[in-house]
């Protein structure tokens, strides 16, 4: 299952990829521009023997998650009212012990309230579920006037746990737009859903860059359990073109 790597590394707008080739205890850094090394939040991280851009992949057990502190995020703190961003992974869920949303990648911190985006599973907002959700906050705390931030593209597709897909989300400063396996997984309302207004500026004290889990209800949760195989991360929101190739690369 191996990609073409050089050819997303060629991409203009490329802020960071991470193939996750790296064993446990050991920096998983990205290529592309700066290098950014993803520490293991809480003990090592093992390996899974199949992987995307080589014969490896991080196997996130649950409780396990990677993080860049806030102090060293640079390109990857994407914010302002023109803000744009693409997050995308191959990932390989597995069944976890409960229903909790699962996080993906970005900067989100809901106990701080410090939201700007963030790639998610499973939101159990707007009567969905197990479905890919492009979370995007231009406030930081919940959206007014509710408990929580529910500004999100949100499909209509359940992702299935034990094999390999492709997801991803993008932000143009318009409208948030979720995919599945390089195609956008129209809904009406949320698939795309308007946002205007940006990205957060959490500033020096903002989030961190986290992998596999947020800050929520003041300790770290909402658990991405299975295998990534690969991350990207751009400062554009891919066309739906765009999208499709870099699944299919």
């Amino acid at each position: 299952m191996k990609k073409d790597i050089e050819m997303m590394l060629s991409h203009p707008n490329l802020v960071a990829l991470w193939d996750f080739q790296e064993g446990p205890g050991e920096a998983r850094m990205s290529r592309g521009g700066k290098p950014y090394a993803l520490q293991e939040g809480a003990g090592l991280v093992d390996r899974d023997n199949e992987g995307i851009f080589g014969p490896y992949s991080a196997l996130l057990e649950e409780g396990k998650w990677f993080r860049i502190p806030r102090e060293h995020i640079q390109d990857l703190n994407i914010h302002g009212e023109n803000a744009q961003v693409t997050v995308a992974a191959w990932v390989k869920r597995r069944k976890k012990s409960n229903n909790e949303c699962e996080f993906i990648a970005g900067i989100w911190n809901e106990s701080n309230k410090r939201r700007q985006y963030g790639l998610f599973l499973n939101l159990s907002i707007w009567e969905s579920g197990q479905q890919v959700c492009g979370h995007v906050s231009s406030v930081g705390g919940p959206t007014p006037g509710y408990r929580w931030c529910m500004d999100a593209s949100i499909g209509k597709t359940e992702v299935p746990q034990g094999e390999w897909q492709h997801v991803a989300f993008t932000y143009d400063g318009q409208h948030a737009r979720s995919y599945v396996n390089g195609v956008l997984d129209e809904r009406p309302i949320l698939n795309p859903y308007h946002y205007p207004g940006g990205l957060y500026d959490g500033g020096p004290d903002g989030a961190d860059f986290t992998v596999g889990a947020v800050d929520r209800s003041q300790e770290i949760g909402n658990y991405f359990v299975g295998s990534i195989g690969g991350l990207v991360i751009y400062n554009k929101a891919l066309t739906n073109a765009e999208m499709h190739q870099l699944a299919c690369l």
